[in-house]
């Protein structure tokens, strides 16, 4: 077998994503610190921008994901040249759908977040950052296909490279264009969306560059735009479809959740936003296996060893949990420093750490649940993970309600509801790769 599957083998692939993702993920960070030392609206407004935003942006990120799992199939078949035309083609696409995503989020997101955002104060300053964050989603829809071809092909050290270099343009300035330092315009929130743009920007230019002078371009038959091959756009469409659609109503489901907090007050969104920063910093590994999970599945399928797909998952679940394992303990050491990181008022740290604690349980039982979902995915049956997503998300939304509407339970006993996301997502996934025939699927 070509494609190796011991733990060595795993970590090699996993940790440039896992780096790449700690980068991604201090962007999001220190957006998050910077806007809670400039007020505790913008913090707020910070958690319905963003996820407004990377809801939209999902669609493209969900066809990324489709794209490498049918790249890393072509991979592991050996047949490389349909990789490069693979790319092209899902490039086309992407564009057009960046674009796409541009007009709805600058003609819609106003009159969609004025009819779901209770407060006024959250909802301007919501669009201050949307109207200008919008403008960089044809850059983020090309480097979702970048980090789609080389994880695809298991060449995920650019994607820790790449991201460092996006996270060090993004801070420095988020740190000038929010707060007018060194010469910079004082602009707050609209500060931090166009410090993410140009950042997106400059990786952009980055990945071209690197992939022009590193990749050995006519043996992956990259960028040679051939006439559009129809049959092999709708091999991608089958893949990927189900996946955008997943991607975006996983992300829309959490912007309800964060709709639903709005109504509490702005200190319980404040403390959400935190907490979701935290919280996504601490599943940086579990996703990043899960990336590793994806590809690894899909090639060891294309090379006709389906039977190593279940040991492979559990071997990839042993390390994520390891990984999240010492994050929580660290976490645990001095919580109350770690919320400090986005606010020095001494109360709203007060109110976060018992929240804290709740998702502290629930980040060990993701890279059990996130891996084996993955684990489905990379199996080519995309459709039937987006029923499994669906059907969770179900399940979780209407937890969400009864906690904050038909209870109205304090802020902490709304954080865990990601208790139940977790164990069905787990459950589900799991018995389909243990009982469902998927060795035979074709993409």
């Amino acid at each position: 077998m070509k494609t190796q599957i011991d733990y060595k083998s795993i970590w090699k692939i996993a940790y440039p994503i896992i780096l790449g993702s700690v980068a991604q993920n201090i962007i999001a960070l220190t957006d998050t610190a910077f806007l809670g030392h400039l007020s505790e609206t913008a913090l707020g407004a910070a958690a319905i921008a963003t996820i407004f935003y990377y809801a939209v942006v999902m669609l493209a990120w969900g066809f990324g994901l489709g794209t490498q799992i049918v790249i890393a199939r072509r991979f592991g078949e050996g047949n490389v040249k349909l990789v490069g035309k693979t790319f092209d083609h899902a490039l086309y696409f992407l564009l057009i759908l960046g674009v796409f995503l541009i007009v709805f989020m600058e003609i819609q997101a106003p009159p969609v977040l004025k009819a779901i955002v209770k407060s006024n104060a959250i909802y301007d300053a919501s669009i201050d950052y949307i109207s200008y964050r919008a403008w960089g989603i044809i850059f983020a829809c090309v480097n979702v296909l970048f980090r789609a071809f080389y994880v695809g092909v298991a060449k995920t050290k650019i994607i820790s490279w790449s991201t460092a270099f996006m996270a060090f343009i993004n801070i420095f300035l988020d740190y000038v264009l929010i707060f007018g330092e060194w010469g910079f315009p004082e602009m707050g929130m609209k500060g931090a969306a166009i410090a993410s743009v140009i950042a997106e920007a400059c990786v952009l230019i980055f990945f071209l560059i690197y992939t022009l002078r590193k990749i050995p371009m006519a043996e992956y038959q990259l960028f040679k735009f051939v006439k559009i091959d129809w049959n092999l756009y709708a091999r991608l469409l089958k893949v990927s479809f189900p996946m955008m659609i997943q991607n975006f109503l996983s992300l829309a489901s959490w912007f309800v959740f964060f709709l639903m907090v709005e109504r509490m007050g702005e200190r319980q969104l404040a403390i959400s936003n935190i907490i979701r920063s935290i919280y996504v910093l601490m599943m940086v590994p579990v996703w990043s296996f899960a990336a590793a999970a994806n590809t690894l599945v899909s090639q060891v399928i294309g090379e006709g060893h389906s039977e190593v797909v279940l040991p492979l998952i559990w071997r990839i679940i042993r390390l994520s949990f390891v990984s999240v394992l010492v994050l929580v303990g660290f976490c645990l050491i001095n919580p109350e420093w770690v919320i400090s990181v986005y606010t020095d008022e001494l109360s709203l740290i007060a109110e976060t750490k018992p929240v804290l604690y709740v998702i502290f349980g629930s980040t060990l039982i993701f890279p059990i649940a996130v891996t084996f979902f993955n684990g489905v995915s990379g199996t080519g049956n995309t459709f039937h993970a987006m029923l499994i997503e669906i059907l969770v998300l179900v399940c979780y939304l209407g937890a969400v309600y009864l906690l904050i509407a038909v209870f109205k339970l304090p802020i902490s006993w709304v954080w865990t509801s990601e208790y139940f996301y977790a164990g069905f997502l787990g459950v589900s996934s799991y018995f389909y790769l243990k009982y469902i025939n998927w060795k035979e699927i074709h993409i």
